[in-house]
């Protein structure tokens, strides 16, 4: 398995399988209720990772529960960890570094003032390539 840039091991994942997990941290993210959650493709103009899973929670506790249920169902259902998760401190905005994606757990002001979206509004989705 290859290592990233901190000495955790990423699992060699082809497109299918990828496109999996990141079904699975949206599925996740939405079994928390994590609102208007999405996953896009950055991966042909951003060179650090593949996708991105964004999702907002309304307040700094449903932002954890998100946050708990993507890490304990990856983990769970095939042992994939996160290389890093940076923000649980203050819950306004959790980036979880899984290597070939990232998750963005949002408060609902964060998500609306960064606006990920917008900023992504060309590069496919999930749903358009799966």
């Amino acid at each position: 398995m290859p290592t990233n840039e901190s000495g955790v091991e990423e699992p060699d994942l082809n497109d299918e399988e990828l496109r999996r997990w990141v079904q699975m941290a949206v599925d996740a993210a939405d079994d928390k209720l994590g609102r208007d959650t999405e996953a896009f493709y950055v991966g042909g103009i951003l060179g650090i990772t593949d996708w991105f899973v964004v999702t907002s929670g309304n307040n700094p506790r449903q932002v954890r529960a998100i946050v708990d249920e993507i890490e304990e169902q990856l983990t769970v259902f095939g042992g994939l960890k996160p290389a890093r998760i940076e923000g649980k401190d203050n819950l306004s905005w959790v980036l979880m570094d899984y290597g070939a994606f990232v998750v963005h757990v949002f408060s609902t002001e964060a998500r609306e003032y960064y606006d990920l979206e917008r900023l992504w509004k060309d590069v496919p989705r999930l749903s358009d390539v799966a």
